[in-house]
């Protein structure tokens, strides 16, 4: 099949292109901007356009070889060019989730489906670790690149299929897992989720699809569903995990929850774990490499983080704090619709910082009617609004950054747009 796909810069198609070229498929598509996935996808050969996203692409992939297969995420508009071109031209179009349940189903995989609102991809990148360190098989999506492997792979000798399923545009309720992992629920999307219960409804709907769910008891008590139709299996979030020496306590907690999700698999297999297989196990998870975009290190006291919703702000200054007495916070928000939701929720979550660089909000599938929030505006509601500061991502920043680098002070640059791009020039241009 000759598969087109919109956006393979992005971290839910990009994982998805690797998986197609995999199973055997001609692969090729767009995306406006270069990113580490797009270079990934250069490197195994995949033609991948950078730039403008009009027709004139697709149409010349479509002239040479009929496409078979256009593939796009729920964040593209109808009226996009590559869209609009290929329904004219009758190509098929899905969206990625719809493409991803194809081959599992077609392939007769089980699916391990890791949900939640935060640490999807940390947890399921530590799962496709454990897994590929006990050398078991398996297919795999992740929406961050990986330093043991590419983001997306498919293998046909797998029966697992391990998967960041994410709940945005209610993707996640195309699947029915053979295992779900909800790492922690907070309400988030709410361009998708028009409140909090519409929120808890779905992942109520998402575990009842679910063979097994293993989760945190806390998120039981979210949902205020302990009568939940569905198999889960709830733990107590303050239990001891002084064997995990992940730092941070949200890694301490998904590495816990991945160790019983692998003895889960095992035992479906018929493998129950002795002792010393379970303490092997944990030192596998203790010495997890990390992901991209998640509290990883770009150069000596400097951090990238894809977190932009406070509890996952918190978790993250938490880590911070656990490797510095002196954290300095650059954060730029992520969608105005979102901070409209979340604005109070900012309260208390970055107190661990003992400086804070607060920058204008990246602009996403926003509702033009919305007024957009200032910094100002945000940082209103802080408990220590007297350590923030307004900044934009100039010359000025990058000197803060920098004194503070040299101070020996952690600089945690955190968000979902455009900071971690341009701290990476930044850096890249000082070298």
């Amino acid at each position: 099949m000759n598969i087109y796909f919109s956006g393979v810069g992005g971290v839910g198609i990009g994982p998805l292109v690797e998986i197609a070229l995999d199973a055997g498929n001609t692969v090729a598509g767009s995306d406006l901007a270069s990113s580490p996935l797009t270079d990934q996808l250069r490197d195994r050969g995949v033609a991948v356009h950078v730039g403008q996203q009009d027709a004139a692409n697709i149409a010349a992939r479509h002239a040479s070889r009929p496409i078979d297969l256009f593939v796009y995420t729920s964040a593209l508009p109808a009226d996009h060019p590559e869209l609009v071109f290929a329904r004219r031209h009758s190509i098929p179009t899905v969206k990625r989730d719809q493409l991803l349940e194809r081959i599992i189903r077609e392939k007769g995989l089980k699916l391990v489906a890791v949900a939640g609102t935060h640490g999807k991809t940390t947890t399921t990148a530590l799962l496709i670790w454990s897994l590929k360190q006990l050398g078991v098989t398996a297919s795999y999506s992740v929406g961050s690149t990986l330093s043991f492997g590419p983001s997306g792979m498919f293998d046909s000798a797998a029966e697992y299929f391990i998967y960041e399923c994410d709940e945005y545009d209610r993707n996640f309720l195309a699947f029915y897992p053979y295992l779900s992992v909800i790492t922690s629920l907070d309400y988030d999307h709410p361009d998708t989720y028009k409140n909090e219960h519409v929120y808890k409804d779905a992942f109520i709907q998402f575990m009842g699809q679910s063979t097994r769910t293993i989760l945190w008891e806390k998120d039981v008590r979210y949902l205020r569903q302990p009568d939940i139709a569905a198999t889960y299996e709830a733990y107590d979030e303050s239990m001891d995990l002084s064997r995990f020496t992940l730092p941070g306590l949200h890694n301490r907690q998904n590495a816990f929850l991945v160790e019983r999700s692998v003895q889960k698999l095992l035992e479906g297999a018929g493998t129950t774990l002795p002792p010393p297989q379970i303490k092997h196990l944990t030192s596998i998870l203790n010495s997890f490499p990390g992901t991209g975009r998640r509290f990883e290190k770009l150069a000596d006291n400097l951090y990238s983080d894809y977190g932009h919703h406070p509890s996952e702000i918190a978790a993250t200054l938490q880590l911070a704090r656990e490797l510095s007495d002196h954290v300095v916070l650059v954060y730029q928000p992520h969608q105005n619709v979102r901070q409209h939701e979340i604005l109070t929720l900012y309260e208390n979550c970055m107190q661990a910082a003992e400086a804070i660089y607060w920058l204008p909000t990246y602009l996403s599938r926003e509702d033009p009617a919305l007024e957009v929030l200032t910094p100002k505006q945000l940082i209103g509601g802080l408990t220590n609004s007297e350590a923030a500061h307004t900044a934009d991502m100039n010359e000025a920043l990058w000197e803060v950054i920098q004194t503070a680098r040299r101070g020996g002070k952690l600089v945690l640059c955190m968000g979902a747009g455009s900071i971690d791009t341009w701290v990476r020039q930044r850096l890249a241009a000082t070298k």
